[in-house]
C-alpha cells in the first residue's frame, strides 16, 4: 500500500470504504481491537482529506463525537493537532485532525 499523503483524494476515499467495511465486519464478528485499529486508519485517512488551514492555533474544538469533549489547539504536525482535552489530566497529546469539529464551508 502507498502512503496515505501521496494518494489522490479518490483513492483515500476508496481505502475509507475499504476500511469501514472491515470495522463493519470486525463488528459483526465481535473482534473489538480490529474494529479499533481499522476505526483509527479511517480518522487518521480522513484527516488528508481536510484543509489544514481551517485550523487555527489557540482555538478550542469540540471533539466529534456524541460526548462533550473538547481540545485545545497549539499545533499542527502533519494531520495530526497537538494540544490538551480541557479538564484533561493528560500532558500534551497528538489527535488525527479529523476529530476536530470544523465548520462546513459553503
Amino acid at each position: 500500500m502507498r502512503p496515505l499523503r501521496s494518494m489522490t483524494r479518490r483513492e483515500i476515499e476508496t481505502y475509507i470504504g475499504e476500511k469501514r467495511e472491515a470495522m463493519r465486519k470486525a463488528e459483526m464478528m465481535g473482534i473489538e481491537n480490529e474494529y479499533h485499529v481499522n476505526e483509527r486508519q479511517v480518522l487518521i485517512a480522513e484527516s488528508y482529506l481536510i484543509d489544514l488551514s481551517q485550523i487555527e492555533k489557540g482555538k478550542i474544538y469540540k471533539i466529534v463525537s456524541n460526548e462533550e469533549h473538547y481540545f485545545k489547539v497549539e499545533y499542527i504536525k502533519g494531520v495530526f493537532a497537538w494540544g490538551f482535552f480541557i479538564g484533561g489530566k493528560e500532558k500534551e497529546t497528538g489527535i488525527p485532525v479529523s476529530m476536530l469539529q470544523l465548520k462546513r464551508k459553503g
